[in-house]
């Protein structure tokens, strides 16, 4: 294991870190995810994501004329839940489906990391169509990597995963329509 990827009791988190850490994911994933310890803990995962969101929110307000400081926090607050969401999500996918025990921490910080890279691409109108996607397979390759997922096991709790995140999200529309309608 590298010393840049101590668990937190090792190092704490800096920018340094974040860069590092941003450089080995855009460079080589697969060999980032394999020297995730197992213990991973959340801070340094949670802190890559909570600047990675930041970064996100702020650029995103460049497209954004109106009410930026409410658009802002709600662009940085789903940026940040969201990974916690699906990372949920595809844990609970795996015990049910697999049994397979990976501890919910290395989990998260396969999602964190992945996410925090996407985000720096993600404010750029349209280009949500690559960088979903690519934060997907980053994920994939984070399970198979540093949880010890076989390639297909990753890919269907992915799979299991977004198709979850759709009918949450679906079944969500008509609340979401009914709280517009009221403020409006």
């Amino acid at each position: 294991m590298e010393k840049w990827l101590e668990t937190e009791n090792g190092v704490r988190f800096t920018f340094g870190f974040y860069f590092q850490a941003l450089t080995k994911m855009l460079s080589s994933p697969s060999r980032f995810f394999g020297e995730l310890p197992i213990e991973t803990g959340f801070r340094q995962p949670l802190s890559f994501l909570i600047l990675s969101s930041l970064f996100f929110a702020g650029a995103s307000l460049t497209t954004i004329s109106e009410n930026q400081v409410l658009v802002g926090g709600i662009l940085f607050v789903n940026a940040l839940a969201m990974p916690f969401v699906t990372a949920g999500i595809g844990f609970m996918v795996m015990v049910m489906a697999m049994g397979k025990r990976v501890p919910f921490s290395k989990l998260f910080s396969v999602y964190a990391y992945a996410s925090g890279v996407t985000l720096l691409a993600s404010w750029i109108p349209l280009f949500i169509w690559m960088t979903e996607p690519w934060k997907w397979l980053l994920i994939v390759i984070g399970m198979v990597k540093g949880c010890g997922f076989k390639w297909f096991q990753a890919i269907l709790v992915v799979a299991a995963s977004i198709f979850v995140v759709v009918l949450l999200f679906w079944s969500l529309g008509p609340v979401i329509a009914g709280i517009k309608g009221l403020m409006g």
